[in-house]
């Protein structure tokens, strides 16, 4: 079984790095391989709803974004990670995974998703709760921890020194092994995923 880890900070080895980290050190001692996905620090173009990714399973805009896919289908788990920008998840990650997840959502389906922020002082909640949603419209079980999944810091080191909130991220990861050990013991005693109904779209304006 493997996770991955999407890093949708501009820095590749900073406060979002370092908590990803703790939470792959304990998918990794519980047997899980884990690989950390750096979503980049360059601009990530926003989705432009031209529909060509229902037919290919892949975005038409050929950036990072493709590389995630596949990456992210193989996996039997997801944990998102981003610094909070003015009290939301940075915005080029919510750029990165509304291609991501409006491209390759329905690979998601059944696969546990679990979400960490990382921020200097204020705003965690809100971008969390961002962070989550995404999880919550592809039919993925969402990894909880004993509190909410954050950091708080302006540097690594100050990171590292955040003792519950890096108990937190250990135990995110727990979890998360325990949950994807779990549906491997369900899908070997022979039971099946939900079976969706055939989906229905309402539209509010008549």
């Amino acid at each position: 079984m493997n996770v991955l880890l999407l890093n949708g900070s501009p820095s590749a080895n900073g406060c979002t790095y370092t908590a990803l980290w703790e939470v792959a050190g304990a998918l990794e001692r519980e047997g899980i391989q884990t690989e950390i996905f750096h979503a980049g620090k360059g601009p990530v173009a926003g989705c432009t709803g031209c529909g060509a990714c229902k037919e290919t399973g892949r975005c038409m805009i050929d950036d990072g974004v493709n590389r995630a896919i596949e990456k992210a289908k193989e996996a039997d788990g997801l944990i998102l990670g981003a610094p909070v920008h003015y009290g939301g998840a940075a915005g080029v990650m919510t750029t990165f995974l509304d291609r991501l997840f409006y491209a390759a959502g329905g690979f998601f389906a059944y696969k546990p998703g679990g979400a960490l922020v990382s921020c200097r002082r204020g705003g965690a909640t809100a971008a969390l709760d961002r962070l989550n949603k995404y999880f919550t419209i592809s039919c993925m079980p969402v990894v909880s921890s004993q509190y909410w999944n954050m950091v708080h810091g302006n540097t690594p080191e100050e990171v590292r020194q955040d003792l519950e909130g890096m108990q937190t991220l250990r135990l995110l990861g727990q979890n998360m092994a325990w949950l994807l050990k779990s549906i491997q013991a369900g899908r070997q005693a022979g039971l099946p995923i939900p079976q969706a109904e055939p989906r229905i779209r309402t539209n509010f304006i008549r």
